[in-house]
């Protein structure tokens, strides 16, 4: 392509957003911790080795009946508070910094459980309400 020869209208998208495709039979919940197969589609985090954290979901998005890619999600790419897991695999302020892991849309943990668990984001602050997750 040639180099500009007067001024143009170049679309913009807000840094802290994303919007990705959906997978089949597939509903994420608002404020859920969201993660991309694969395939680069949009699913609920859970304990799986195949998935990346990418951020929270901004809404409800309902693909159940559809097909990959039917509708898109957007995806808030900030840092926000999950639960925290439990015993040995809850983390502290001394994990700050590190990855943490998915369980499921709404808790990491420290460890990948014995290599089930995927990336999530990075351990940003703990308090005593949960864990927040730099999904930078």
């Amino acid at each position: 392509m040639a180099a500009l020869s007067k001024g143009r209208n170049t679309p913009e998208r807000e840094a802290g957003m994303t919007e990705l495709p959906v997978k089949a039979a597939t509903k994420i919940y608002a404020g859920g911790l969201t993660a991309v197969d694969a395939n680069g589609l949009a699913v609920p985090m859970s304990t799986s080795t195949t998935l990346r954290g990418v951020g929270r979901a901004e809404a409800d998005f309902d693909n159940s009946a559809g097909a990959n890619g039917d509708i898109r999600a957007r995806i808030g790419r900030g840092i926000y508070r999950y639960a925290n897991s439990a015993a040995t695999d809850a983390i502290t302020a001394a994990d700050i910094g590190d990855d943490c892991y998915g369980v499921d849309d709404q808790t990491v943990a420290k460890t990948n459980g014995t290599n089930t668990r995927s990336v999530a984001g990075k351990i940003h602050d703990v308090d005593a309400q949960g864990v927040w997750v730099n999904f930078g």
